[in-house]
């Protein structure tokens, strides 16, 4: 009888090469060459969090403002005026919402199928996406940007996620934090370099004319496609039974906050433990992902001018100082990623030291008086004081991230 992963299979076969079996290493395997396959994807799809710096310059391409008695069919579909910020950034959420949904519902079929084929479709929809959405700014279509990097490229975000945390769990049972830290901290990474990349490109490609939006999308395409699938083919499996050389597992703590035994998923949510869990890192997320998202126009349309040492705002800028803070907007943006990875490490390493409980009450209480705060930095013009406060949110964000599979596998094992 077929079981419930078999049944949530991808469909269609793939050559043999991607299959399970011949990724399994061979004796004497060195598992430090597994790493950098896993940052190769992650780095690739860690460009989700650099998004924002498209946002304005896709809000401009054609120079008339769509009107507002236009219904929300008319503009899905509006080739002759620009779109407002709002909806270009609900692609954002729709690649972090599918983000989540496929590493649930293909995360048991990972197991079977092994991370080279998790990876290579990964990298298909992923770039695959880019291209979609390439072909949707380039025929001005909304919903092809919507449908790529939104939908097909959230599926490979998903599917690329979870395959390096996996397959590096397996090989570092002697140094499991160690290992998804280096996993999710190149997630996490991701936009620290794309972000300026993408920059880069759109300026090369706008002397031609244009936003060069499209023209990047396909180069970022071209790129990431290649450093991932090396990435997959780099993929290698621990034979069973496989343990590091003179490690044994520890013998188990002793801790009234921390079970002896293993939960099923089954049982384990229908606890409410689980689902306190849930809603705390739900909300530490939320708070850490708005934030991303409006990245660089948050900061370019917050201090205008004041970013170059200019008195105006920023819709009177001339079209050379707008491409100065786009610049300096992109910076902001890889520095947020640049604290989403140090948080992945620090907070984590003191929940170890504090606990969960505590760690995330961390999180809350800063969270609240940071974000109380920053409308009155941006009122004032402390522009340092503003970026900071930001930072300070981004690595709350990726501590959350990195604590809860910790804060989970103490409640309901691993």
């Amino acid at each position: 009888m077929a079981s419930d992963s078999d049944a949530l299979a991808l469909p269609g076969r793939t050559p043999g090469w991607l299959d399970k079996e011949r990724s399994i290493a061979a004796p004497g395997y060195n598992r430090w060459l597994v790493p950098p396959a896993a940052l190769a994807i992650h780095l690739c799809i860690g460009m989700a969090y650099g998004f924002s710096v498209f946002w304005l310059p896709l809000s401009r391409s054609v120079g008339t403002t769509c009107t507002a008695d236009m219904g929300t069919l008319a503009l899905l579909f509006a080739t002759a005026c620009d779109w407002p910020v709002s909806a270009l950034s609900f692609t954002f959420t729709l690649f972090i919402v599918l983000l989540g949904i496929a590493a649930a519902l293909w995360g048991g079929w990972l197991e079977h199928a092994g991370p080279r084929k998790a990876g290579a479709i990964a990298a298909l929809c992923w770039c695959g996406g880019l291209v979609i959405g390439a072909l949707g700014v380039y025929t001005h279509q909304r919903w092809l940007i919507w449908l790529g990097p939104g939908i097909v490229g959230g599926i490979g975000l998903g599917l690329g996620y979870i395959s390096p945390v996996s397959t590096l769990i397996k090989w570092f049972p002697d140094r499991r934090g160690m290992a998804t830290g280096m996993a999710i901290m190149g997630f996490g990474g991701g936009a620290m370099i794309g972000a300026p990349l993408a920059d880069k490109l759109m300026t090369y490609f706008a002397a031609a004319g244009g936003a060069g939006v499209w023209q990047t999308f396909l180069v970022l395409a071209l790129v990431y496609f290649g450093f991932m699938m090396a990435g997959a083919l780099g993929y290698r499996m621990p034979p069973p039974g496989w343990r590091p050389a003179g490690w044994a597992p520890p013998a188990a703590a002793q801790d009234a906050m921390v079970t002896q035994r293993h939960v099923h998923l089954s049982k384990a949510w229908k606890t409410p433990q689980f689902w306190c869990i849930w809603i705390v890192l739900c909300m530490n997320v939320s708070a850490g992902i708005g934030v991303l998202a409006m990245a660089s126009p948050m900061l370019q349309e917050v201090f205008g001018g004041k970013l170059i040492s200019v008195d105006a705002g920023f819709n009177d800028l001339s079209a050379a100082q707008k491409g100065q803070i786009a610049a300096i907007a992109a910076g902001f943006t890889g520095l947020l990623s640049l604290f989403n990875i140090v948080g992945r490490f620090f907070w984590a390493s003191l929940s170890d030291r504090l606990g969960r409980k505590a760690t995330y009450f961390c999180f809350f209480v800063l969270g609240i008086a940071l974000y109380a705060l920053t409308p009155s930095l941006g009122h004032a013009g402390q522009v340092a004081l503003f970026v900071g406060a930001f930072c300070i949110i981004l690595s709350m964000y990726g501590g959350g991230f990195a604590t809860v599979p910790a804060y989970l596998a103490d409640m309901f094992g691993t």
